[in-house]
Order: C-alpha cells, then structure tokens, then sequence
C-alpha cells in the first residue's frame, strides 16, 4: 500500500506507527481499539519481517506498511524519514524483536514504548521474548507473572515503567494457559496506555 506524505496536518489526531515482527495481534487490538476514536489513528504498520502477518492485518484496516530491511533500519535514515513525514507522535513496538537504533531514539525521544510479556526487570534482555519469557518463568516456579509496558531505550527492556499488570500462575497451569492469561491483559491495557500516554502529549 503506497505511504501518502503529509505535509501539513488535516486533523487534530495524534498518529501512531506500530512495529511488529510477526502475527500482530496486539497491533490489531490497537487497531480496532483506535479506528473510531476521535483523537487517535493508526497511520503505519512497520515491520522486519515481509512474511508477518501484521501486514495482512493492515491491510484488512487499510492502513499503509512498510516493510525493512536490517541494513535500512540501522545504517540509514530511511525510516525516520517516513515517521517524519508522517508526523507520528508515537511509535509502539508490538512483538517487534529487534534493537530500537540510537538514531531513531534521538529522532522521537520519549515518544517509543514497547510491551514485554514479563513483570519487569525480571526475565527482560536479550533472547527474552514470546514463549522464551514463559519458559523461564515455568522453569522458575513463579507464583505470578505479568506484562509490562516500558519506554524504549538503547538496551533490551530497561527503559523507564509506564505500567504494569499481574496475572496469577495456578499450579496447574502449563505454556499455553500463561501465554493465553498474558495476552488477555495486553490486549486489555495495552491500547488504554496508548491513549493515555496521546493525552499527555501537547498537541
């Protein structure tokens, strides 16, 4: 789907961009979360990865993507260019794997936040995410786990807290029922914290 520059601002709307790497089922909740709102749209889906899923669902939403390559995202500005042009006011990693470049946190500063399926910072870091944060949390024996939303920095998962919501481990509970009770509370906080942080914002 063809991006459209925005020179200049037709509505009031703050514009989110979201990253993702593969099934994008947050993104979709964003998504319908934020079709009708007057205040807040979704204007690009950006992803890694040209087989994900994610876009799929942009397209079911006619909302534009934009897929990267590795030697774009890190070595040149191109992205930051189609955010720019785009006026996003904030950029949400949904499942996205990789590293948020330096260039592009200085471009947007305080305006990227990720979600990570773990109570922070606690089983964050490199390799940690999907079915590889379950796991450890499994292997470990916890008695609850978590989401938690955070703002985006140069290292894996230690950017500042913005929220955090609990899920408790029953005994009898295996890698699908945590992932599945996970999910439940990213679908259900995740789009609100969005809106939440938009409102914060000076327009």
């Amino acid at each position: 789907m063809t991006i459209i520059n925005h020179s200049y601002r037709v509505n009031l709307k703050k514009r989110i961009a979201i990253f993702a790497s593969g099934s994008g089922s947050n993104a979709q909740k964003i998504m319908e979360y934020f079709k009708r709102s007057p205040d807040a749209e979704v204007v690009l889906i950006l992803t890694n990865n040209p087989q994900a899923y994610v876009l799929q669902r942009a397209d079911n939403f006619e909302i534009p993507s934009h897929v990267f390559t590795r030697n774009e995202f890190y070595q040149t500005d191109e992205v930051i260019r189609i955010l720019k042009n785009l006026q996003v006011d904030l950029i949400v990693l949904a499942g996205f794997l990789w590293l948020v470049p330096s260039a592009l946190l200085k471009a947007f500063p305080n305006k990227i936040i990720n979600l990570h399926p773990a109570l922070l910072p606690k089983y964050g870091g490199k390799g940690m995410y999907g079915d590889n944060v379950h796991k450890a949390i499994l292997a470990a024996g916890e008695e609850e786990s978590g989401i938690t939303i955070h703002f985006a920095n140069e290292e894996f998962d230690e950017g500042e807290i913005i929220h955090q919501s609990r899920f408790k481990i029953d005994p009898t509970d295996n890698l699908e029922m945590i992932k599945f009770k996970g999910q439940q509370l990213e679908h259900q906080h995740f789009p609100r914290v969005i809106e939440n942080l938009l409102k914060k914002m000076k327009s």
